[in-house]
């Protein structure tokens, strides 16, 4: 299993997600110890693909230092651009991040990004949508293409709501100089929304890579009081944790693997702990009567993102 590390929950105290244990407020110097403590966990298991993004609160600039030591050219390094983070680790903030896709805001934020070179190898659009209409700008598409071509790097998107998959499909559809010019695309899959995989086989023809976020669904995947209708998803994934030994986080994780074997699944883990119960996915092999019995659990998108919405920043 590909496992890589997703940095958003080291990089900022709250994030969207279902949490037991949470603060109205961080000590942004013991967020920086722990980010360390991750960081080197994760090394030392063996990831070496670590995401990042401005966003992402002190992420990129922790990132940064974190490499300052590091002489293995086996790493690599996702970031992306389009997110500035202004909550300034407060959970009551009224406004936690704000969403630019402008030609000032990739060449503002490519002036931190670039330092992580020669690591870095995935620059992506952070949460491209229709909406927006970043995927017709043509002066950031060329300067994107730009960076492509003078650092040797690859050129993405990140994905998030109901029509993920067409997004990717636009996205696909965009040359520059008669080249393509996405080559990674970063995607919500997991048991609860399985609408990647519909598109999954179409990236691996092209050549594409696919990284998975969100793979426990924000958490939704442990049992919860709140989540009366997910009673057989719990059920069966405690089985399965209990079958194989495993958290069913791990289980959760080793099933986006399975089903989208080529893809990079990223841990969202913001403990070293929470990071050594993921990296178990790599202890197990679902059986094809598992899998079966985890695919019966997707819901429609619509309303998993409905869903997502309710949940709050802790």
């Amino acid at each position: 299993m590909n496992l890589g590390l997703g940095m958003a929950a080291i990089g900022r105290p709250h994030y969207i997600n279902v949490r037991t244990n949470t603060v109205a407020k961080s000590d942004v110097n013991e967020l920086k110890a722990n980010g360390f403590k991750v960081l080197d966990a994760a090394y030392n298991l063996g990831v070496r693909y670590f995401d990042t993004a401005p966003g992402y609160g002190l992420a990129e600039t922790l990132l940064i230092d974190w490499l300052a030591s590091k002489n293995d050219k086996r790493i690599q390094v996702g970031t992306k651009w389009g997110y500035t983070y202004t909550a300034n680790f407060d959970k009551n903030a009224i406004i936690h991040e704000v969403k630019e896709h402008s030609i000032s805001k990739l060449k503002e934020q490519w002036q931190v990004s670039k330092k992580l070179l020669p690591f870095l190898t995935t620059y992506q659009i952070h949460s491209a949508t229709l909406e927006t209409g970043i995927l017709e700008n043509t002066e950031v598409l060329n300067q994107l293409a730009y960076l492509k071509r003078e650092h040797d790097i690859k050129i993405g998107i990140s994905t998030t709501g109901d029509n993920q998959v067409e997004v990717i499909k636009k996205a696909l559809g965009v040359f520059v100089d008669g080249r393509s010019l996405f080559d990674t695309f970063q995607s919500t899959y997991n048991i609860l929304d399985q609408s990647i995989l519909s598109i999954s086989a179409q990236l691996k023809q092209e050549g594409k890579q696919l990284i998975v976020k969100e793979a426990l669904a924000n958490g939704r995947i442990f049992r919860n009081k709140n989540f009366p209708t997910y009673h057989d998803l719990y059920s069966t994934l405690e089985n399965l944790s209990y079958k194989y030994g495993v958290g069913v986080d791990a289980v959760a994780l080793q099933f986006c693997n399975a089903t989208i074997p080529d893809s990079m699944v990223l841990s969202g883990a913001s403990t070293v702990n929470q990071l050594q119960e993921n990296s178990k996915a790599n202890t197990i092999v679902l059986n094809e009567e598992d899998m079966a019995l985890l695919r019966n659990f997707g819901v429609e998108p619509l309303a998993y993102w409905n869903e997502r919405k309710q949940l709050q920043w802790n």
